[in-house]
C-alpha cells in the first residue's frame, strides 16, 4: 500500500488542529483549565501540524519534515504518561508548582490573593470513571505518532 505524502501531511496538519482546538474548546467552551503540563502537551501538536503544513511545500524534504511530526507525537504521548503519573501521584511534578517552604510575606500572600487559582497537575479538570484527558492523550499521540512514521515508511515517493 502506497500513501502519498500530500496525504500524510494533510492529516497530520488537520488532526494536530483538530486536537488543539478540542483543548481550546475544553478551555474556554467548558471552562477546564489546563495545568503547565496540559499547556506542555499542546507544544508538540502545534509543531507537528506545523511540521505537516511545512511538508505541504515544494522543495521541502516532506518526509524528513513528516518524521519530525510522528516523532514529535510519540513524545508528547511520553509527556502524556508523565502527566497521568502526576495525576496518579506515582510521583511529583518538577513543572507544576507546589506549596512554598518557609516564611512569607505579607505583602506576598495579598498580590498571591489577587491572582487566579492555578490548576494543579495532580488535580485534574475533568475525569471520566477515572480516565483523564492526560490519559486520553497517552494512546492518542503515541499511536497516531507511530501510524505517522509507519505511513511515511510505506509512502511512495519519500526516501527512507
Amino acid at each position: 500500500m502506497n500513501i502519498a505524502p500530500r496525504h500524510i501531511a494533510l492529516s497530520v496538519a488537520g488532526i494536530c488542529l483538530a486536537a488543539l482546538a478540542f483543548a481550546l474548546v475544553a478551555q474556554y467552551g467548558f471552562g477546564l483549565r489546563p495545568c503547565n503540563l496540559c499547556l506542555i502537551q499542546r507544544v508538540p501538536f502545534a509543531l507537528a501540524a506545523l511540521l505537516g503544513l511545512a511538508a505541504l511545500k515544494d522543495g521541502w524534504p516532506a518526509g524528513t519534515l513528516l518524521r519530525l511530526a510522528g516523532i514529535a507525537l510519540v513524545i508528547n504521548g511520553g509527556i502524556a504518561v508523565y502527566h497521568v503519573g502526576v495525576e496518579q501521584h506515582w510521583w511529583a511534578s518538577a513543572v507544576c508548582s507546589g506549596s512554598q517552604q518557609g516564611a512569607v510575606a505579607v505583602a506576598d500572600l495579598m498580590a498571591e490573593m489577587s491572582r487566579p487559582a492555578e490548576a494543579q497537575c495532580d488535580t485534574p479538570a475533568w475525569s471520566f470513571h477515572g480516565i483523564t484527558m492526560a490519559a486520553l492523550n497517552v494512546p492518542f499521540s503515541a499511536l497516531f505518532g507511530l501510524a505517522v512514521l509507519w505511513a511515511v515508511r510505506r509512502s511512495k515517493g519519500l526516501t527512507p
